[in-house]
């Protein structure tokens, strides 16, 4: 099994920084996409940011420019860098990785628990 523990989330106030980390545990034999997810009250989560294991990054058009995701492979941990955040980045943001715990093991998809997010305007 693998488990991922979210940190970082908080209050900040608009145009204000976070940085949001995920750090994987557990049996893990190697981990291929790592992602952050967000959902905010009444609506439906959302793909963030997602980053391969070769350090290949892609955004949702709504973070693009204010958001980077990176990761540390050594580490298996993921970061999200918020920058310029606006009220509508309010929501729980849940890390998501796909991984193997052997060899001849299957990808499974693993989840957080979620940190929560919250800009005051």
């Amino acid at each position: 099994q693998v488990q991922l523990v979210e940190s970082g989330g908080g209050l900040v106030q608009s145009g204000g920084s976070l940085r949001l980390s995920c750090a994987a545990s557990g049996s893990i034999f190697s981990i291929n996409v790592m992602r952050w997810y967000r959902q905010a009250p009444g609506k439906q989560r959302e793909l963030v940011a997602g980053i391969t294991s070769g350090g290949t990054a892609s955004y949702a058009d709504s973070v693009k420019g204010r958001f980077t995701i990176s990761r540390d492979n050594a580490k298996n941990t993921v970061y999200l860098q918020m920058n310029s955040l606006k009220p509508e980045d309010t929501a729980n943001y849940y890390c998501y990785a796909i991984a193997r715990t052997s060899y001849v093991s299957d990808l499974v998809i693993y989840w957080g628990k979620g940190t929560l997010v919250t800009v005051s305007s």
